[in-house]
């Protein structure tokens, strides 16, 4: 009796040991079960601060989970992309990401980069915002092909400002030139925002760029946008014409901000992630948002998102190598 009571002790103890081990494993293997985090590869107030904030809270709700977001702004993206390639591939850590960086920073770095486009696994595009070409209000030009005409007849003289060497605003301003047959001098900034304040100063002549921190100086007359340089006008810009319409069908520019995950991510993770991404973009609260802010709410899944990229980097290779551009 006392053998076979012992023996039934023993199966009470494993029973009570193992039971909270499964009930613990089963738990931890539902995604998500703690908060999440996007890495925003830009400072606040930017399009890819925007477009991660517009995210996080409407795909938190639909996961129950907190999204919350980091910034690490810096070194043309690549303090964020180190950061989320390092993070464990668990779909707790996410990078939301400009295409400026994605795509144009490996084709101008002089140097090595500390991440490469196979560290991420594409999860979803968000946002897709053209760039603007914007002028001093005191110019005289009214359209792209008044200011296209004086840049041939003074070779130089205008001067159009960008957010630093190699940045997609230079290359725009690159493929302005090659398409247009004009030439222009290039003034780089250490970001958008003194290249804004230079230009409201009038210390420059024009620039490119999303329209977010453009758009309130249009209304109030301070600044002139000539073209976009997207495929449709802007909602928020409806009079402002495209570059196809100014004259300059391959003058596309399209600024595109996605979020990716570290590579070797489980794909039910990534396909869930993307599935609520989808709807969260489907809703009319969030797609008026993008609109408000010059965007558009452009939804890519994964596989999408990838043969897009590859498309950007053939088409903005062929600019920059027929430009000679490299960043500082």
């Amino acid at each position: 009796m006392r053998r076979y009571f012992s023996t039934l002790q023993v199966l009470v103890l494993m029973l009570l040991t193992q039971t909270p081990l499964v009930a613990h494993s089963q738990d931890s293997g539902k995604y998500p079960n703690k908060p999440i985090t996007f890495i925003a590869s830009s400072a606040p107030g930017g399009t890819t601060d925007f477009t991660a904030r517009v995210l996080a809270q409407p795909l938190g709700a639909a996961l129950g989970q907190t999204i919350v977001v980091e910034n690490k702004a810096g070194a043309s993206g690549a303090i964020a992309a180190a950061a989320v390639k390092k993070a464990d591939p668990d779909g707790y850590t996410l990078l939301v990401q400009y295409s400026g960086y994605h795509v144009i920073t490996p084709l101008v770095s002089k140097n090595p980069l500390p991440w490469e486009l196979k560290d991420f696994q594409a999860v979803a595009n968000v946002i897709s915002a053209p760039q603007i070409v914007v002028i001093r209000a005191d110019l005289p030009f009214k359209t792209m092909n008044d200011l296209i005409a004086y840049a041939k007849a003074n070779p130089g003289k205008l001067n159009y400002a960008s957010s630093g060497n190699g940045s997609l605003q230079h290359v725009t301003g690159a493929m302005l030139e090659q398409q247009a047959g004009i030439k222009m001098t290039h003034v780089p900034y250490k970001g958008t925002g003194p290249a804004l304040a230079d230009l409201l100063g009038g210390q420059v002549d024009l620039t490119f760029g999303t329209p977010p921190p453009f758009i309130p100086h249009i209304q109030t007359g301070k600044l002139r946008a000539l073209a976009t340089t997207g495929k449709k006008r802007l909602q928020s810009l409806p009079d402002v014409p495209t570059a196809a319409e100014a004259g300059l069908p391959k003058l596309d520019a399209t600024s595109w901000f996605a979020v990716f995950a570290p590579m070797n991510t489980p794909a039910p993770i990534v396909n869930q992630l993307t599935t609520e991404i989808a709807k969260v973009m489907a809703t009319p609260a969030f797609k008026q948002k993008a609109i408000e802010m010059g965007a558009e709410a452009t939804y890519m899944n994964p596989k999408q998102l990838d043969e897009f990229i590859k498309g950007e980097n053939t088409r903005w290779t062929a600019v920059v190598k027929a430009a000679k551009i490299e960043a500082d």
